[in-house]
């Protein structure tokens, strides 16, 4: 019974690990356990949110950076959640929205990126792995439309132009790619706006983790649910690379120095806003 079981899983196996789930065990995808009932409809669960998310290209590859702050209303749920995952060697995901859904879905997609690959025996495009992320995000939106949204920012290195990419999602799945930069979460706005007067054309890596530090820090500055720096606990955005050699995280010790010029250079011209 059992051979016969592990012979039609073998039969209908795809390429596709999300494909496979949803035909055999939908029960375990991270959006199927939907809180039912008109309370809930009536009252959204709270629970912790992430954000804020920033991400731009620079000379030879794309970063992308969050900040460490989940929030449960008023609430500081956690100071030290990570919201920037390698989702294989060439690409990284940033979350933003509902934080337990978005890390579970994060695991998803890994598992999917690297199930193709043994598959396959090559690495998805990343147009393919832009439109699957797409498509994840997208099975969530009955969750979504009870306030347990899950927005995205995806970046990596395409091997076959060899050029960095961004894109960004809305909660149908929607898959817009951005130029420049880009930022997600209730910081977004005031972290955009440092982007803008920031970023150019060429920057180094190096100059682009100044750039989203500084956006980051702007962000914290307005927004109570993004955190910004923290010298006293020691923790810092958590940020990557994404390059020809592939994805690369940012140590802490290069972190602290960035964030460190940023107060510095804020404490000397003693501005107010």
């Amino acid at each position: 019974m059992q051979e016969s079981t592990a012979n039609q899983v073998a039969a209908n196996a795809t390429s596709s690990f999300t494909e496979h789930l949803q035909r055999d065990r939908p029960e375990l995808f991270p959006f199927s356990r939907s809180p039912q009932g008109a309370a809930s409809a009536a009252a959204p669960l709270q629970v912790p949110h992430a954000t804020t998310i920033v991400a731009m290209s620079y000379d030879g590859g794309v970063l992308m950076a969050g900040d460490r702050r989940a929030t449960m209303g008023n609430i500081i749920a956690s100071r030290h959640i990570e919201k920037v995952f390698p989702a294989d060697r060439f690409s990284v995901l940033g979350i933003a929205g509902t934080a337990g859904i978005a890390i579970d879905l994060t695991r998803l997609f890994q598992v999917e990126l690297e199930h193709y690959e043994k598959i396959e025996g090559t690495l998805l495009s990343l147009e393919g792995k832009a439109n699957r992320l797409g498509a994840m995000i997208r099975g969530n939106l009955p969750l979504a439309l009870q306030g347990l949204a899950v927005v995205p920012l995806f970046a990596g290195f395409d091997t076959s132009a060899g050029v960095g990419r961004l894109f960004s999602y809305d909660v149908t799945g929607g898959r817009y790619e951005e130029h420049e930069h880009h930022s997600v979460g209730s910081g977004s706005v005031f972290a955009r706006g440092a982007l803008k007067k920031l970023w150019r054309p060429n920057l180094t890596a190096a100059e682009a983790l100044a750039v989203a530090v500084e956006s980051l820090y702007d962000a914290a500055d307005d927004d109570s649910a993004t955190g910004g720096p923290d010298t006293v606990r020691q923790l810092w955005p958590v940020v990557y690379t994404v390059d020809s050699s592939g994805a690369r995280r940012i140590p802490e010790a290069e972190l602290a120095a960035a964030a460190r010029n940023v107060i510095e250079a804020r404490t000397i011209a003693g501005r107010e806003a």
